[in-house]
């Protein structure tokens, strides 16, 4: 069985096709700039990477020229575009009305349609990528897999907002999470590598990339995580401000003379990694600033890895005294030592000792902490495209592979 997976972004899709029998990555590539003079599209087969400059217009265009570099007779690896056999999208925002992947059928693009309130940068285009797929594979199977899905077991005392009640009944106003593919991946392998069932497992996972969260998962469901009713929550970010008192914001547009959208435009766009270094919002860039001894780098990282520790530990008691695991995942938590390890620094008060070597030479999934250490820490790679096509698979009625942590 093959999978398109597409990630269709605000001028960009991203796109992974999955033979599911073996779960082999067939493809894997970048629409980049749609609209733009200077767009592209790359197409990676194992190691080998090819990159055309062509001018797209729009989403149309960026698909139909995806399925012809992958049914192309010299680089493509399928022969015909009939041998895709369902497509799995990424999609941001499903609201409360969604707690689970669903297919792709009208009143599930409504929903999407309507949730793009929720997350407007995001939504809209997600759901062009289905009407768009829809055209040019008529009767292929859709799938939408929901960012939001995984936290919606999360219980009311961790999704409701000490705002007056007629808010949530009203607006539904809540906090919702987001990175849930993510967590659900990362907690679901490392069930499969410390030989816990899913169902008993108890874990932290936390997706550091330019956007960052961190899930407490119970049993192998969400039960707290960090962002909030936006991606803006929670910890500090590449661009995003993360938590902060809301006065700030009051005060920026009532004594400081912003307008909201400036405000927005900051604490979206200019805060977080960018803003307290000035130099970047990449994290790389700011390790390498750091170990040249610039102190607002080095500033950076510190308030970074304080605010994580600070969620990490507060999470714990959610668990009920059982936490099997501390899970890093995503581009800063996979690679990034000197952060992770800035992290770990006292979370021996819950029975997580790094093993600084380990943490050092670690390449890929495996067990950083000490031995002897009560609670693992764990670096998985996460893999948000397979954890889409194996969602896929399953709601399209073929066999399903399942992870050895969850047949019991």
């Amino acid at each position: 069985m093959n999978i398109l997976v597409l990630n269709s972004g605000s001028s960009s899709i991203k796109y992974n096709l999955w033979e599911m029998n073996e779960k082999k990555l067939l493809c894997k590539g970048l629409v980049e700039k749609i609209g733009m003079d200077d767009s592209s599209v790359t197409f990676s087969v194992n190691d080998k990477k090819k990159t055309i400059q062509k001018v797209i217009t729009d989403y149309n265009e960026g698909i139909e020229l995806i399925l012809d570099i992958i049914t192309d007779k010299e680089d493509g690896v399928l022969k015909n575009i009939k041998e895709i056999d369902a497509v799995g999208h990424r999609i941001v925002h499903g609201g409360e009305k969604i707690i689970q992947s669903e297919l792709v059928t009208p009143e599930i693009k409504k929903i999407i349609d309507e949730c793009a309130l929720l997350a407007p940068l995001h939504n809209p285009h997600n759901l062009e990528g289905i009407v768009e797929i829809e055209k040019v594979l008529p009767g292929v199977p859709n799938v939408a897999v929901f960012d939001t899905a995984f936290h919606s077991t999360m219980p009311p005392e961790s999704f409701i907002y000490p705002l007056p009640y007629e808010f949530y009944e009203k607006h539904k106003i809540r906090r919702y999470g987001f990175h849930g593919t993510s967590h659900k991946y990362v907690s679901l392998r490392g069930a499969e590598l410390l030989k816990i069932w899913h169902n008993k497992f108890n874990c932290i996972t936390c997706h550091f990339g330019n956007g960052a969260s961190i899930a407490a998962i119970k049993n192998g469901i969400s039960v707290d995580t960090t962002m909030g009713f936006t991606p803006l929550a929670g910890l500090p970010m590449g661009t995003r401000t993360g938590n902060i008192d809301p006065s700030i914001i009051l005060y920026m547009i009532q004594e400081l003379g912003y307008t909201p959208e400036e405000v927005s435009d900051i604490i979206n766009k200019k805060s977080g990694f960018l803003g307290i270094s000035g130099i970047s919002s990449d994290m790389r860039e700011i390790r390498e600033a750091a170990t040249k001894g610039d102190e607002k780098a080095i500033l950076t990282l510190k308030i970074f890895s304080h605010s994580a520790k600070r969620s990490i530990t507060a999470m714990t008691p959610e668990l009920d005294g059982r936490l099997d695991a501390i899970i890093f995942t995503g581009g800063i938590g996979e690679n990034s030592p000197i952060t992770r390890e800035m992290i770990c620094q006292g979370l021996s008060i819950i029975g997580a000792y790094l093993d600084v070597d380990k943490n050092n030479s670690l390449r890929g999934e495996g067990i950083i902490s000490k031995d002897d250490s009560p609670v693992k820490i764990m670096l998985i790679p996460t893999n948000e495209e397979l954890m889409i096509a194996l969602e896929t698979q399953k709601l399209v009625g073929e066999s399903v592979y399942k992870f050895n942590c969850t047949d019991k």
